[in-house]
């Protein structure tokens, strides 16, 4: 079975994060610039003297579906280098994937990946 990763992370832990994952032997990512929030709900900030607030904060969204043998290790790495301790980190969302075809040349399940 294969799994997709999900990870919604701060943009200045995009790199170290890809780095460790890269040093497992994880090569196939997709990467998003996303904006959003969650329990920090934003800030409030001040341009020209005009206070305004920013609710939608920038992320960066990585998405890897993996062998289920590598799941955890890739879990673990990400919350190891991705956390600082304060509201903002991110998440991590787990989801089962039945199939994988590489259009290329229709190999499907593990060798897809």
């Amino acid at each position: 079975m294969m799994t997709k990763l999900e990870a919604i992370i701060q943009p200045s832990k995009f790199e170290a994060v890809k780095d460790v994952l890269t040093e497992l032997g994880i090569g196939g990512m997709t990467i998003t610039d996303v904006r959003g929030h969650g329990r920090q709900k934003g800030h409030t900030e001040t341009y020209r003297g005009r206070e305004y607030t920013v609710d939608l904060l920038p992320k960066v969204k990585l998405e890897l579906v993996l062998p289920d043998n590598l799941v955890d290790s890739a879990v673990e790495a990400i919350l190891k280098t991705a956390s600082t301790g304060k509201i903002g980190d991110g998440k991590i969302f787990l989801s089962k994937v039945e199939e994988t075809i590489r259009i290329r040349n229709q190999e499907r399940g593990v060798v897809a990946l």
